[in-house]
């Protein structure tokens, strides 16, 4: 129930990006429902390997260029669903950071509350 809940408010947070980037567009709930599944999944599936492929560039920026990997995934989803439009790597840049960011508020909001305890272990 927790995924479908969490799911749900990524594509929500997904839906408020056109608020904020003007030129990038969803133009259904369900477009923004299908990408924020794909995102998802490319972002636990390929992603590392993208990451792992371009280490030593990672390593040369100090890890700056995760934000263009991300840029070019959020913008290979636009591609791949109909009415999720980013028409250039600016866009998809901002859109993917600002869409991390709504998305880790999401995880902070649903995040199991025993994970952000401190856990002293006593001998």
């Amino acid at each position: 129930m927790k995924l479908i809940v969490r799911w749900a408010l990524n594509a929500v947070a997904l839906m408020l990006l056109p608020e904020l980037i003007d030129s990038l567009a969803i133009t259904s709930y369900t477009a923004a429902l299908i990408s924020a599944l794909l995102l998802g999944l490319i972002n636990a599936l390929i992603r590392p390997i993208l990451i792992l492929v371009t280490l030593p560039i990672t390593l040369l920026t100090l890890g700056l260029f995760t934000l263009v990997i991300n840029a070019l995934l959020f913008w290979m989803v636009s591609g791949l669903v109909a009415g999720f439009e980013v028409p250039d790597f600016a866009t998809a840049f901002w859109g993917a950071l600002l869409y991390s960011l709504l998305t880790w508020l999401v995880d902070l909001a649903l995040g199991d509350p025993q994970r952000r305890q401190v856990h002293i272990r006593r001998f």
